[in-house]
């Protein structure tokens, strides 16, 4: 039986535990997350935001995305991430992505209801989990109120809330009195955190505990392959041939993915 993400969604849920969307930009980011996951036997989300996917081309994020599919054996989940406009979603499906994420919070609850029930038609007719949001990441706090009202009109897949964090690595204020009302009024659907880079490791154990399911890393992704790459090439300042000093890159990559994989429980998981 193929293991589907719907499937470690629901074992994660049961099981108090979180697989991580871990978001690239370039193959050397790819290798160091699928590494960590084949090392630590743990499924992975591999993500690309818009401007990543567009960076790196979404038909070219599919190719890579399978070729190491194949090669490893691994659940490997390719997710288009924040995706703000039906016409690029579609786009991103018809390639081969395997879940996608309507980014909706910014509209009025009723447009965002409306345009999240045409994605989730065109997606589910393709086999294609979709993720939705209420309430800005790094803004307000979602209302409950909101929340019930979306998920009374609309069956997503998982469901993106913003219960305090941010994009990027800032102070973090997650209020678990909020994400408890969601976790409860939501019942077995999943829960997604965003803005995880930074978020300390007792508030992530604490959030997994109420219901989160998908927690997304991308800052420390950056900060680990820049840094790595400034101090390879300050050390080095002659050398010329990247394959002789990505490796050290993407080994630090790869320490950050594990880190994560054993703070979110995912190891062993597969």
């Amino acid at each position: 039986m193929v293991k589907t993400l719907k499937y470690y969604f629901k074992k994660a849920k049961k099981e108090k535990w979180a697989i991580g969307q871990f978001n690239f930009s370039n193959l050397e980011q790819l290798q160091a997350i699928l590494t960590a996951a084949k090392s630590k036997k743990s499924p992975v989300i591999v993500g690309t935001s818009v401007k990543e996917s567009q960076f790196i081309g979404l038909r070219q994020a599919v190719a890579l995305v399978n070729s190491f599919r194949e090669e490893k054996g691994l659940p490997i989940f390719l997710n288009l991430d924040h995706g703000r406009f039906l016409s690029y979603i579609k786009e991103a499906i018809d390639l081969g992505y395997q879940a996608v994420h309507f980014d909706g919070s910014e509209l009025p609850l009723s447009e965002n209801i409306k345009i999240t029930k045409q994605v989730i038609k065109y997606a589910n007719q393709r086999g294609v989990i979709v993720e939705g949001e209420v309430g800005v990441v790094g803004k307000d706090l979602t209302k409950i109120e909101e929340v019930k009202k979306f998920i009374q009109q609309v069956k997503v897949d998982s469901l993106t809330t913003n219960i305090g964090t941010s994009h990027g690595i800032n102070p973090t204020n997650i209020s678990f009195k909020i994400l408890k009302e969601i976790s409860d009024a939501v019942g077995q659907m999943p829960l997604v955190l965003h803005g995880g880079s930074g978020v300390s490791e007792k508030d992530i154990r604490a959030a997994i505990k109420l219901g989160i399911v998908k927690i997304n890393i991308n800052t420390e992704i950056r900060m680990a392959y820049t840094n790595a790459l400034k101090k390879v090439l300050k050390d080095n300042p002659l050398e010329s041939t990247s394959y002789k000093y990505m490796p050290m890159v993407i080994s630090a990559v790869q320490n950050v993915v594990e880190e994560k994989m054993k703070l979110f429980g995912s190891i062993n998981k597969i």
